[in-house]
């Protein structure tokens, strides 16, 4: 383990503690983290604390990013600052104006709103103006390495087993170029689910950014006579035109939005409509004010809001529990399927799986904050790092 550091000094006057500042100041924020996950605590004046997280993937490299460009920012402010926090930091640090520093911000954000919650007794959806309660979940497949009727086979154990009604799958290949994972492999499992599952599920495709418009609206126009209804990232995500000409030309909705963390991006994408649901991913994007700020966006356009969460790390949660609070959620949570073998970093996570699905939904706690517990063996195997105020 790393000894703490001090930031103290290093934030402007101008942007020190204010008068605005009211609530209990931040004077501790720690990460405990591997290079696919990290959580972050954070800690007040008076010794209560929240927990958060920084995005998945490279997350030992976005913790030092907190520690270097978010921390500095933070300490000594009030809690209660977190939005203006928030605000300021691209400000402060617009030579850095990419995807690094907001996975980074998420883990700020994420861990003030658990305290927050902590420190009133109600949840993350209700400080949001949303309240507890179910969220109906979808069945979201990670997994191009699989045929078809294998692919048929699980979802068909986990209606049976879990009651999904709705389910995703993939075409085409990652950023593919219009190659498929193998020859045929889209034109085969488009009819499959469909046949498999029934015509009364909700069945639900992503692309990846793997298709030219070209390519995608022919892989549309099989999506819309088989009954699908939802066609996520087909055209290279950050090719706007690409995406929005396939919008255009379908019937079908398009999604997208999952790796964009720029906020003019966003009002740009929405202004435009160049999708007809917009995905935010809370820890790609910033957190939940800098989320909840586009799912205002899209419902000032009449556009849903169908988070992107793609583990089954915090970011599900925190996704659950946005769900319950915007005014335009969309029909689904996303919910992974993928267990320990695919994913075994998120095995023994949490002291309380906070993911249990009945009857297709998952529930959101009453419970304060996001009311989950970090599993402390987990965090004894992690790298800790802290930054303190010494103010």
């Amino acid at each position: 383990m790393s000894t703490p550091y001090s930031t103290s000094g290093a934030v402007p006057v101008s942007y020190q503690r204010g008068a605005a500042d009211t609530g209990p100041r931040i004077t501790r924020i720690e990460t405990f983290c591997t290079p696919l996950i990290g959580f972050v605590r954070v800690t007040a004046e008076d010794g209560t604390q929240g927990w958060g997280q920084v995005s998945t993937y490279n997350s030992d490299l976005t913790s030092e990013i907190l520690h270097r460009q978010v921390a500095p920012w933070a300490l000594g402010r009030g809690m209660d600052a977190l939005e203006a926090v928030i605000a300021e930091i691209p400000l402060r640090e617009h030579k850095f104006p990419g995807t690094y520093l907001r996975r980074a911000m998420a883990g700020l954000d994420t861990a003030v709103w658990d305290w927050r919650g902590k420190a009133l007794g109600k949840p993350v959806a209700e400080l949001l103006g949303g309240s507890s309660g179910t969220v109906r979940a979808y069945a979201s497949s990670m997994r191009r390495d699989i045929t078809p009727e294998a692919e048929a086979e699980r979802m068909q154990r986990l209606r049976d087993a879990h009651g999904f009604d709705a389910f995703k799958v993939r075409v085409g290949a990652e950023c593919g170029q219009d190659r498929d994972e193998w020859d045929g492999r889209t034109e085969a499992i488009i009819p499959t689910i469909r046949k498999a599952l029934g015509p009364d599920v909700a069945l639900l495709v992503d692309g990846n950014s793997g298709f030219s418009p070209a390519r995608a609206i022919e892989v549309g126009r099989m999506l819309e006579a088989n009954g699908y209804e939802h066609f996520e990232e087909p055209c290279p995500y950050w090719e706007q035109e690409q995406t929005l000409e396939v919008t255009r030309a379908l019937n079908i909705d398009v999604a997208g939005g999952e790796q964009d963390c720029d906020l003019q991006h966003w009002k740009r994408m929405i202004d435009n409509r160049v999708v007809d649901i917009i995905q935010p991913d809370i820890l790609y994007l910033g957190g939940m004010v800098r989320s909840m700020d586009v799912a205002r966006m899209g419902h000032a356009a009449g556009l849903a809001c169908t988070p992107h969460a793609a583990n089954l790390s915090l970011v599900t949660l925190f996704t659950m529990h946005l769900l319950r609070a915007v005014p335009n959620p969309g029909r689904y949570l996303e919910f992974s399927i993928e267990g320990d073998d695919y994913y075994p970093w998120q095995r023994e996570l949490f002291v309380n799986d906070p993911y249990q699905i009945t009857e297709g939904q998952a529930h959101v706690t009453d419970a304060p904050g996001w009311g989950v517990e970090i599993c402390p063996e987990w965090l004894s195997k992690s790298t800790y790092k802290c930054s303190e105020d010494e103010q």
